[in-house]
């Protein structure tokens, strides 16, 4: 972290000036980069499905990201670029570049020290986390133990996506996107190499490593290389009492604390499903391949957003603040809606493609069910990814908090109740039931504190998407079922390029016909 600043003649400013974008472009560039990561994604599924199945080697994979990930939400929380944006854009406003600098050296040295501390603590009790946040592996001694050796090779991959947040935080600001849109496209790019390369010496641990390269290459180094390249001066300052840090602490403290069920909803899901050997990893699964779309559209939007939104609300233009929000979340809902459309009816052909080696049929068909259940909440996931940011523009990261906290106590019962009941279906209806209860929460929340109106979300657009979702439904349900049976993964492909073709023309002609603006704003983006 020591590259020298760039020379006058080449100054920053007129550098990254070419690369800045407007929020519309940066959400565009970024769902290019979603497109290509998620793409890469499903890649890594088929490969690590192939080599090792629905089986304790995959459960005990899947399960070895939980402790990283939660130590991360609680030190980090997102609070490495949520809140960090909000003060290195004040900075910037005021054009006190050198301020700026200084509190992100600040903030980062310090909580390297603090992360250090967490990880090291991590390694150490890993085994008894991991008996607490998966039930099943209690019977399962040797699972346990594989999974305890995969995440303390993980652990320490956290420093290395702090890292990437705050010079990430930094590249935002100036609406420069391109490192963020490169880094999960290295990341998903280590893994899979990782598979392929090493399986045989390593086993699933192959996997593991793949994370952690993946990890410092994508995040770390390219975010870091991007922040220098902008004329960052960095000099490593540790200060637990100095302003910069206690008021970034005091922004965070709320997102560290509190919890969400977008984040506990995996635990929940993990907890219960691991008393099935392969449970873990069909549910794990099903979300994955549900991410997939959805990775598109709504964090890809939400992160171009926040910086655009946080200028808004600063400069005191409360209307427009609302609006946009109001214009962001109805757009996404628009296309979520109309994107769930496809994959429910697609669902059974989309999976059958991830059959093969050591993934079964019945592993596949398993995996369906679950898909389709949690497809039909692909809007609410995007959307409410809008709202939170809405309010940590508003620099209120407590609201959020506490909402998120209150909503995962009350939902812990009803994912007990319905997995008794109706097993790993139960599950996934219960992160189906608990989304919503989110989402509409947040929205409630920002009208109620005058922030974001409920009167200027476009309830004709809505309606004229949900029409076009349900006929695109429909049609390419339709268009499926009138080909062959499947057998081959060729034939998968080719019944779902064409009800993918009737799904489009569908839901293109729908749109047209009831005069809505959304392809024209798609066009227009791209």
């Amino acid at each position: 972290m020591s590259l020298p600043p760039l020379p006058a003649a080449q100054s920053p400013t007129s550098r990254a000036s070419a690369k800045q974008h407007t929020a519309g472009s940066a959400a565009i560039l970024l769902m290019c980069s979603a497109i290509a990561s998620g793409l890469l994604g499903l890649v890594r599924i088929k490969v690590i499905n192939q080599l090792w199945g629905a089986g304790p080697e995959q459960d005990a994979y899947q399960a070895a990201f939980k402790l990283p990930d939660l130590l991360a939400y609680f030190l980090i929380g997102g609070a490495a670029s949520i809140s960090l944006i909000t003060i290195l854009n004040r900075y910037r406003e005021r054009g006190s570049e050198d301020g700026g600098d200084r509190a992100l050296s600040v903030i980062l040295t310090t909580m390297l020290v603090v992360l250090g501390g967490g990880i090291l603590l991590g390694e150490i009790f890993a085994p008894q986390f991991l008996l607490l946040a998966n039930k099943g592996f209690r019977a399962h001694p040797e699972t346990l133990a594989l999974c305890v050796h995969m995440t303390r090779i993980i652990l320490p991959a956290q420093l290395f996506f702090f890292v990437g947040s705050v010079m990430g935080s930094r590249l935002q600001v100036r609406k420069i996107f391109i490192y963020q849109a490169f880094a999960p496209l290295i990341y998903n790019s280590g893994i899979i190499l990782g598979a392929l390369l090493f399986h045989r010496q390593l086993g699933v641990s192959s996997l593991a490593y793949g994370v952690l390269v993946g990890m410092f290459l994508g995040f770390g180094l390219l975010n870091s290389f991007g922040a220098f390249r902008t004329g960052l001066h960095f000099r490593p300052i540790l200060g637990f009492r100095d302003p910069a840090f206690l008021e970034w602490l005091k922004l965070s403290l709320p997102l560290m604390i509190g919890v969400s069920l977008v984040m506990f909803d995996g635990y929940f899901l993990n907890y219960f499903a691991s008393v099935r050997e392969g449970g873990i990893t069909l549910i794990s699964n099903a979300k994955l391949l549900f991410n997939a779309p959805f990775n598109v559209i709504g964090p890809a939007a939400g992160a171009a957003s926040l910086p655009f939104f946080a200028s808004l609300f600063q400069q005191n233009r409360a209307h427009d603040f609302s609006a946009s929000v109001s214009r962001a979340v109805s757009r996404l809902f628009c296309v979520g809606m109309i994107v769930s459309a496809w994959m429910i009816a697609l669902g059974p052909w989309l999976m059958d493609l991830f059959r093969g080696g050591k993934f079964h049929r019945s592993d596949a068909a398993a995996t369906t069910q679950l898909f389709v259940i949690l497809a039909g909440t692909l809007a609410l996931w995007a959307v409410q990814g809008i709202y939170a940011r809405a309010f940590y523009a508003a620099s209120d990261t407590k609201t959020p908090a506490i909402t998120g906290t209150l909503i995962t106590v009350l939902s812990a019962p009803m994912y007990w109740a319905l997995f008794h009941a109706l097993g790993l279906r139960g599950l996934a209806i219960a992160s189906d039931i608990g989304i919503f209860v989110q989402t509409a929460s947040l929205a409630i929340l920002l009208h109620r504190k005058r922030l974001v109106s409920f009167a200027h979300l476009e309830y004709a657009e809505l309606a004229r998407a949900l029409l076009a979702a349900v006929i695109a439904y429909a049609a390419a349900a339709v268009a499926a079922h009138f080909l062959p049976p499947v057998s081959t993964h060729p034939r998968d492909l080719l019944t779902i390029a064409a009800a993918s073709l009737a799904w489009a023309a569908a839901a293109a002609l729908t749109l047209l016909a009831t005069g809505s603006k959304l392809p024209r704003q798609i066009l227009r983006r791209r």
